[in-house]
C-alpha cells in the first residue's frame, strides 16, 4: 500500500513538473510571438536619439501606396542598418525594406538602382530617390521626394538687399535653402534686374534672362521675402500684391526700422508696410524686448525674444513647448480687413515690452514701452475672386531664419520655418518636428573631480567592500 501511495505521489509530481514545463514553454512562445509581431521599444535618452521624429511618424502613417526601400552595403553592416530601417517598417505595412550586398549580388543591386553615393534607395512606382547617408534626415527626405509629385518651387526674392540663399555665413539663408529642399522643394533666387526703371522701360522681375514685366512667375509655389534692407519700388510691391491676391503664397519677413547698434537700420519700406496694412497686418515701428530672463539659459540677451508657448495654429501645433528665438523683432497687430482673415501664430509672454525709442549708445527705458504679450508672427488668407485663395505669413524679423538660428540644435527655428513654408503651400501633411542631428554630450571633468572619481572607484569603494566582508566573517567565526 505504501509503495502504491509513493508511486502515485511520484506520478503526481511528474505530472506537475511536465505541466509546469509546458506552461513555461507556452508562455515563452507567446512572449516571443508577441515580441516579434509587436516590436516595441522605449527610448530613455534625453534628446530621443533612438526615436523617429514626429515628421517621420506622420509621413509613414500617411503612405498612400506601397513603397520599397533598399539598403545597399556589406552584409556585416545589415544589423546596424536594421536598427534604423526596422523602425520605419514597424510604422507602416506599406513600406517594404530590402537589404542587398552590391559586392555579393551585383546584378540584383544594379537592377534595384544601386549608386555608390546612395546607400539607401526609395522606390514609389516608377520614381526613385536616393538618400546620401543612412540617417533619418536623409531617409525621410528621400521618402518625401518619392511621395510628392509635381514641381514645387520656393523663390527667394532679391529686390532690396534681402538675405541670400548662397550666403553660408551666420547671417545667410543657405540653411533655409537646405531645409526646404529636404521637403522636395526646388529653390531659386528671384532677382530684380534694375533698382529703378529706366526711362521708358519697365522693371524686369524673374530668373530667366530676358524676362519682361514685373509679374512674379506663376511657377513660384512660395515666395520668400527675407528682410529687405532698402525700400521696394511701387512696381515690386504691386507684383507682390498681384501674386498673393491671385492665389500665390508669400512668407514676408520685415526687420525693425529702428537703429540698433552701429549698423544702419533697414528702410521703413512704406509701400510694403501699407500693403500689409491693407491685408489686416500692422507692422509697428518698435523693438520687442524679452524681460522674462529666459534667454539667459541660452546665453542670449533681452533683445532676443524666447518663445516656448505658441498661439493655436496648424503651423505651431506640433511644436508644443520647444523653444524658438526671434532676435531684434518688431511687433505686429492684426485687424479685420476686406477679403482677408488673419490669425496670430507667435506671441511673446506678458514679460515683454515694445520699445519705440532707442537712446544714444543703444540705451532703452523698458518703463516707456508697450507691455506684452506682443505678436511676432501672423498667418493670413486672402479670399480673391472666383474662390481663389492666397496665403501669407508675416514675421516681424528676418534674423530668426538666419543660418546662426536655423542651425541651432537647441532651438526649433528650422521646424517653424519649414512648417510655415509647408502651410503656405498647403502641404499640411509635412507640418511637424523634423529629424534632429544626434546630440553630442561629452563629459568634461576637472583635474580635481577626476582625482575624486579615481579615489572613490579604485580605493574607497573596494576597501569598503573588503572591510564589510571582514566584518561579516569576524561576527560569524
Amino acid at each position: 500500500m505504501a509503495a502504491n501511495w509513493l508511486k502515485s505521489r511520484q506520478t503526481r509530481y511528474t505530472g506537475y513538473a511536465v505541466l509546469y514545463s509546458l506552461v513555461i514553454i507556452a508562455v515563452l512562445a507567446a512572449v516571443n510571438f508577441l515580441a516579434n509581431r509587436y516590436d516595441k521599444s522605449y527610448d530613455a535618452t534625453a534628446n530621443k536619439q533612438f526615436s523617429l521624429s514626429d515628421q517621420t511618424v506622420k509621413l509613414m502613417k500617411g503612405l498612400k501606396s506601397d513603397v520599397k526601400l533598399t539598403y545597399f552595403g556589406e552584409t556585416t553592416s545589415f544589423p546596424s542598418a536594421r536598427d534604423l530601417l526596422d523602425r520605419y517598417a514597424s510604422l507602416s505595412p506599406k513600406l517594404h525594406v530590402t537589404y542587398l550586398d552590391p559586392v555579393r549580388r551585383p546584378q540584383q543591386a544594379k537592377a534595384a538602382g544601386y549608386r555608390s553615393d546612395s546607400p539607401v534607395v526609395v522606390e514609389n512606382g516608377p520614381k526613385r530617390e536616393g538618400a546620401k547617408s543612412l540617417s533619418e534626415e536623409e531617409v525621410s527626405g528621400a521618402i518625401i521626394r518619392a511621395e510628392k509629385t509635381g514641381e514645387r518651387n520656393v523663390c527667394f526674392l532679391q529686390a532690396g538687399g534681402e538675405h541670400s540663399i548662397d550666403d553660408t555665413g551666420a547671417d545667410g539663408f543657405s540653411f533655409a535653402k537646405q531645409i526646404v529642399e529636404r521637403d522636395n522643394y526646388k529653390t531659386r533666387t528671384l532677382t530684380l534686374k534694375g533698382a529703378a526703371p529706366e526711362a521708358g522701360k519697365p522693371l524686369n522681375l524673374g530668373q530667366a534672362p530676358g524676362a519682361e514685366g514685373v509679374d512674379i512667375p506663376k511657377d513660384c509655389s512660395v515666395l520668400v521675402i527675407g528682410g529687405p534692407q532698402t525700400s521696394y519700388t511701387p512696381a515690386t510691391v504691386d507684383a507682390i500684391k498681384k501674386y498673393v491676391e491671385g492665389g500665390g503664397r508669400a512668407l514676408i519677413m520685415l526687420d525693425d526700422p529702428l537703429k540698433i547698434g552701429r549698423g544702419e537700420a533697414p528702410a521703413e519700406n512704406a509701400e510694403l508696410v501699407k500693403l500689409l496694412s491693407d491685408w489686416g497686418v500692422t507692422a509697428n515701428k518698435d523693438l520687442v524686448l524679452d524681460l522674462s530672463g529666459m534667454g539667459r539659459i541660452f546665453g542670449l540677451g533681452p533683445d532676443i525674444s524666447m518663445i516656448i508657448q505658441y498661439d493655436s495654429h496648424a503651423i505651431t501645433q506640433p511644436l508644443g513647448r520647444v523653444p524658438t528665438a526671434f532676435p531684434d523683432a518688431r511687433s505686429l497687430e492684426i485687424k479685420s480687413a476686406s477679403n482677408t482673415s488673419v490669425e496670430k501664430v507667435v506671441s511673446t509672454t506678458e514679460e515683454s515690452v515694445g520699445i519705440s525709442e532707442i537712446g544714444p549708445g543703444g540705451s532703452v527705458d523698458p518703463r516707456k514701452g508697450k507691455k506684452g504679450p506682443l505678436t511676432l508672427a501672423v498667418a493670413g488668407t486672402y479670399n480673391g475672386a472666383n474662390s481663389v485663395k492666397g496665403r501669407f505669413v508675416v514675421v516681424g524679423t528676418s534674423a530668426w531664419a538666419q543660418n546662426g538660428f536655423l542651425g541651432s540644435r537647441s532651438l526649433a527655428n528650422r521646424d517653424l520655418f519649414a512648417n510655415m513654408v509647408n502651410w503656405l503651400n498647403a502641404d499640411e501633411d509635412l507640418i511637424s518636428i523634423r529629424p534632429k542631428t544626434p546630440e553630442e554630450r561629452p563629459l568634461n571633468l576637472s583635474a580635481q573631480r577626476l582625482s575624486s572619481v579615481f579615489w572613490l572607484s579604485v580605493v574607497v569603494f573596494p576597501l569598503a567592500v573588503v572591510g564589510f566582508g571582514i566584518g561579516t566573517w569576524w561576527k560569524r567565526r
